[in-house]
């Protein structure tokens, strides 16, 4: 059964509220004649009669009494369809699967989601926390929406715009560099170095921006953690050095738990950057998100 069209309908509830063809022709902007050609157009499409008519009165059928409700919720939900799609409803509730690494949800993601919340309460975020590899492949596949990764990635189906610059530091614990100095390039052969991956070494930061003293490096041993949480903890605990991200372990060099191992050494620095696939359409709502994340500074 077809349905039927906006304009009978419209002309219908005009009718009907008035009851007078006349009045509701001029009111949606026809002749008579062709308001009662809407009408007739609808009542065939229904099957039954809608009004009554006499030569002194216009009344509703049993048919147009229980059209009349109906139709005036399909014509606004029709009037909100319009006013959705110019934008005068605000934005649509829309869900958001933002993967990031647990180190930096802990710390900078988690702490903003009540302010994220206030300032698009229409948007529902979900974290999904893990390391970097699985992230950036989740992202690809659609698992994941989008993340937030200082990681550098080459894959032409991704994009991303950056957030916060991210600062490195070379950092051994005090105890560890009691028993052991690492001032010069050949002290690291008494070291173990902790880092993340073959693929995505933390190290690399620091050695190019050391040009031949770090390529010289050698060390005793390289453990790869696969997390910056195990690694930070292993250093503290002593069993090696690692280069980590400045403001993860800013309080715990200030009070001196931690060294920075070469301080006249500045490691080169990265951006972390909110990533996502290059061909979803979502793109602005990931520069707005972009924009409230970095609102919020690094801590």
């Amino acid at each position: 059964m077809p349905l039927p069209s906006m304009d009978n309908l419209r002309c219908f509830v005009a009718a009907a509220e008035t009851l007078n063809f006349r009045a509701a022709a001029k009111a949606v902007a026809l002749t008579p004649a062709a308001l009662g050609q809407r009408v007739k157009q609808l009542e065939d499409e229904v099957g039954h009669s809608l009004f009554a008519r006499t030569t002194r009165s216009v009344a509703l059928t049993a048919a147009g009494l229980a059209m009349l409700p109906e139709a005036r919720r399909t014509l606004a939900a029709a009037d909100t369809c319009l006013r959705a799609a110019r934008g005068e409803l605000g934005p649509a509730p829309s869900e958001l699967v933002l993967g990031t690494r647990h180190e930096l949800g802990m710390s900078w993601l988690l702490p903003q989601l009540p302010r994220l919340a206030k300032q698009r309460p229409d948007l529902t975020l979900h974290l999904y926390v893990s390391f970097t590899a699985d992230l950036l492949l989740r992202v690809r596949t659609r698992e994941v929406d989008c993340a937030v990764l200082s990681a550098r990635f080459s894959d032409p189906a991704l994009d991303a715009i950056a957030l916060h610059r991210e600062d490195y530091v070379f950092v051994a614990s005090k105890a560890l560099l009691a028993r052991s100095p690492l001032t010069r390039p050949e002290h690291a052969a008494a070291h173990t170095l902790i880092d993340v991956s073959a693929e995505m070494p933390l190290f690399r930061y620091w050695r190019e921006a050391s040009g031949a003293m770090g390529a010289g490096m050698r060390f005793a041993k390289v453990l790869r953690m696969g997390t910056i949480a195990a690694i930070e903890h292993l250093v503290l605990r002593g069993d090696g050095v690692a280069v980590l991200p400045e403001y993860l372990v800013r309080k715990k060099v200030e009070s001196g738990a931690l060294r920075v191992v070469f301080p006249k050494v500045k490691p080169e620095f990265d951006h972390f950057r909110l990533v996502f696939r290059a061909d979803d359409p979502r793109r602005p709502d990931y520069e707005a998100l972009a924009r409230m994340l970095l609102e919020s500074p690094l801590r």
